[in-house]
This record gives C-alpha cells, sequence and structure tokens, in this order.
C-alpha cells in the first residue's frame, strides 16, 4: 500500500501510511474528519476544503498531502 486517496470534489487527500509517524495532528486538528477507529479513516466530507488544506499543511511528517482535482 503506497498512498490512499480521499477526494472531496475539489482536492484529493493524498495518505501515504509507510511515512506517517502517527503524531496525531491531523486528529487533533480535525477530529470530525480523521477517526483512526473508522474505516474509512478520513472523511473529508466533514470539513470545508479550506479547513483540510490548513489542517494538511501542518501535518509534521508529510504523510498527508493533496492533489488539486
Amino acid at each position: 500500500m503506497e498512498a490512499l486517496e480521499y477526494p472531496n470534489g475539489e482536492i484529493t487527500i493524498i495518505w501515504k501510511p509507510k511515512v506517517c509517524i502517527h503524531s496525531g495532528v491531523c486528529v487533533r486538528t480535525l477530529p470530525g474528519v480523521y477517526d483512526p477507529k473508522a474505516r474509512p479513516w478520513i472523511r473529508v466530507e466533514n470539513a470545508t476544503t479550506q479547513e483540510l488544506v490548513d489542517q494538511i499543511a501542518r501535518c509534521p511528517s508529510g504523510a498527508l498531502s493533496i492533489k488539486q482535482i
């Protein structure tokens, strides 16, 4: 598994599990979007595109990134 993609119609969140250091910044910043116990664990519909962009900019490992649609 190299990367998983989560689109919202405007952007696609790309998550690279092997890069993730599980710092928890994403979960603490947007708990309605990121739920490690749920499947899928990223629910892009629970935040605005700008909220997602702002949060992903804070990812310390770079495991989360954005692709424009």
